[in-house]
């Protein structure tokens, strides 16, 4: 029977909901169970991942060790050279060897020599635009970086491998900390045991290797940790070689502008850190046009890195760097050369003080020298010929006043043929056989036959001097003798007065060469330097009294009131009577006035010289004077060519006169210390005889004979 209400039970269970957290959670088992089967059908990758999984297990492992040793013996090795470090004021001046200021007659500078070293400076008060333009050239990330700059290493690579060369050569990536660390040699000591000399001691901290930049990266950690950012730039900017002999940025603003280092310019400051890459090449005394394209760059980029305005900029790259006068003048050329050769080695060229030396140079005179001489090689001398000259401007008790050594007078250490050259004289020395015969009494007015002549010299056969002109003027007086610079008269004067007496007077006016022992001795035929022979006229403009060439006033070192040592030069010992080299003045400017020497004739002005040339004109001379100054030329080749046309007369004379109208530019007109003859009625007497003693007979009466004129 059927009951009434009830349903048939359902075929199977109705649906619930099941909590959303179970559905993930099967997703998850059943993703694991697809990797398991994954894993399960691939072996090789299975065995490949476990094997990619050690080895990267491994490398962690051994790198954090090795990382950690190395960091512990980085930290160790900058913790001991920390320990080490003096104190930063004590590395400022790093210089083995001192300089020397000298200044001129006016206590001017004009010229250094040595390691020059202005003073000690801070980044802190040199020119901000010297500081910024160091910053910008050489580590733009100075004040970022704890010593070593990864990025710039890597970077330096880069470009290094970019080029063509190895990781290391070329660009290095050095931090100016790291810079310096080099610069101090790593605290590294000269020792003379260990370099055979400072350059090879600068050499040997220079090299580069992996060792060295390691060394060098710790020894800059170490400074990064002990110093401040401004300390160590500091003692970049005081220690840095500059060009030109100056150590530090204050050497190099008052050798190449003459201001100090606080007072640079925007174009002055880049110029300067431009010498940092390359300071013997690029230095403005050496190239000013080369170093003011290089700081143009540097004025590019502290434009690029901030440091200027485009107006700043613009200006800057408008009115470039241009170097102070004693930096035009190369640091004193010949002249400075010279004194430094005159003062004692430990205190001029291996110093280890610093040195001031007051000389006699006159600045105005030196230039005077220098236009007179371009002067005429411009205009005179044929172009591209290389004859070279020298001048000597002095005083008449031998200070030296101006030097020109050659042609090219922006020279250091060069040859300087003003004081160097020995060359033959010729007639220039003919004043000294003169000057003999009148201090044993003869007068201007005595007279000498000139005719042919000739010596029989034991030893060498027979020799006839003969004149420049290849004539004979018969009877002349001495002064007409030495103003046409007439041979025979010469050579007889000298023989008749003795060759002896001759030697001993120009000797003791100062010429020091070996003089000749042969009758040519009258003719020049010695060597001599153009110095000696500018100091041997002075004697007689003095007045007759020796003197000794001088440049050096004196010497103290810097800092120090009371000098060590005073001038080694001046007037000496009288030579020949006052009356005689007054006589003798007289005689000198007649050949002036109507001699060989007319070319060297001052207007308004009185003077008096001598010309001199030597055999087939391989060197032609004028030396005279003037009531203020004596003054010397030579003309010639180094390797002694016959010069073309140029004796003593010429282009010398010419010289000498261009020089003398400059010095005496708005000096007044003084007479000349002399003594004119008084006239003598004719016939004139012949020159007294002097006896000679005799070493055979034929030869001195030939003598005789042909001194005096006897037939």
């Amino acid at each position: 029977m059927s009951i009434s209400g009830r349903g048939k039970p359902p075929l199977v269970a109705p649906k619930r909901a099941r909590p959303a957290a179970a559905k993930p959670a099967r997703k998850a088992k059943t993703k694991t169970a697809q990797r398991s089967r994954t894993r399960s059908r691939n072996p090789i990758v299975r065995f490949l991942g476990a094997i990619l999984r050690w080895v990267l297990r491994l490398i962690w492992g051994i790198g954090w060790r090795v990382s950690a040793a190395v960091a512990l013996v980085v930290g160790v090795a900058v913790a001991y050279t920390y320990t080490t470090l003096p104190d930063y004021k004590t590395l400022i001046d790093g210089r083995a060897r001192g300089s020397v200021t000298l200044l001129d007659s006016n206590g001017d500078v004009f010229a250094w020599r040595g390691d020059h070293f202005g003073g000690a400076v801070t980044s802190e008060k040199v020119s901000k635009h010297l500081r910024n333009a160091v910053i910008a050239t050489e580590d733009r990330r100075f004040y970022l970086h704890p010593g070593v700059d990864p990025i710039g290493i890597v970077s330096a690579i880069r470009i290094n491998l970019g080029e063509g060369r190895g990781p290391l050569s070329g660009n290095g990536g050095s931090t100016i900390t790291q810079q310096t660390a080099k610069l101090l040699c790593f605290g590294i000591a000269f020792d003379p045991n260990q370099w055979k000399n400072e350059a090879d001691y600068i050499a040997d901290c220079r090299r580069t290797s992996l060792w060295r930049k390691a060394k060098e990266a710790i020894y800059a950690l170490a400074m990064e940790a002990k110093f401040s950012k401004d300390q160590i730039l500091s003692v970049y900017l005081n220690r840095a070689y500059l060009g030109g002999g100056a150590y530090g940025a204050e050497a190099a603003a008052q050798r190449y502008f003459g201001k100090p280092a606080a007072s640079l310019n925007a174009a002055e400051g880049a110029m300067i850190a431009g010498l940092l890459t390359a300071p013997s090449t690029l230095a403005p005394t050496a190239n000013l046009a080369r170093s003011q394209n290089r700081a143009n760059v540097v004025i590019g980029l502290m434009r690029r890195q901030g440091y200027l305005s485009d107006t700043e900029a613009a200006l800057a790259l408008a009115n470039p760097a241009v170097l102070s006068e004693a930096a035009e003048r190369q640091a004193g050329g010949y002249f400075a050369d010279w004194v430094m050769a005159s003062g004692p080695e430990f205190f001029t060229r291996d110093t280890t003080e610093d040195v001031i030396i007051r000389t006699t140079l006159d600045q105005r005179i030196q230039t005077a020298a220098e236009e007179a001489m371009r002067y005429i090689f411009k205009n005179k001398v044929s172009e591209g010929s290389k004859a070279q000259a020298a001048i000597i401007v002095m005083s008449a008790d031998g200070a030296v006043r101006a030097m020109v050594g050659g042609r090219d007078t922006r020279v250091v250490g060069a040859f300087n043929r003003a004081t160097q050259a020995k060359r033959q004289t010729g007639s220039a020395f003919k004043p000294f056989v003169y000057a003999a015969a009148l201090d044993l009494g003869h007068s201007a007015e005595s007279t000498v036959v000139d005719e042919p002549y000739c010596l029989n010299i034991p030893g060498s056969g027979r020799w006839c001097p003969e004149n420049y002109s290849r004539e004979f003027k018969g009877r002349v007086t001495l002064t007409q003798a030495l103003a046409q610079s007439l041979n025979i008269p010469a050579v007889k004067v000298s023989e008749s007065v003795g060759r002896d007496v001759v030697r001993k007077v120009a000797s003791e006016f100062g010429i020091e060469s070996d003089l000749a022992a042969g009758p040519a001795l009258a003719l020049g035929a010695s060597e001599s330097t153009l110095i000696e022979m500018t100091g041997a006229y002075a004697g007689i403009l003095n007045g007759g009294s020796s003197v000794t060439p001088y440049g050096l006033v004196e010497l103290k070192l810097l800092g120090e009131k009371e000098p060590l040592m005073g001038s080694g030069g001046g007037i000496g010992e009288r030579v020949i009577q006052e009356r005689s080299a007054r006589e003798l003045t007289y005689m000198m400017t007649q050949v002036l006035e109507k001699g060989t020497g007319g070319r060297a004739r001052l207007p308004g002005r009185e003077a008096a010289g001598k010309t001199g040339t030597t055999q087939a004109a391989r060197d032609a001379w004028f030396l005279g004077f003037t009531a203020d100054y004596v003054a010397g030329v030579w003309m010639g080749y180094d390797d002694n060519t016959p010069l073309k046309g140029v004796t003593g007369g010429g282009l010398p004379a010419e010289i000498w006169q261009e020089t003398m109208l400059r010095v005496h530019e708005g000096l007044p007109a003084k007479p000349l210390p002399m003594q004119r003859p008084a006239p003598r009625p004719e016939p004139m007497q012949p020159l007294p005889q002097r006896r000679v003693p005799q070493s055979g007979g034929n030869p001195i009466e030939n003598i005789l004979r042909g001194l005096f004129g006897m037939n």
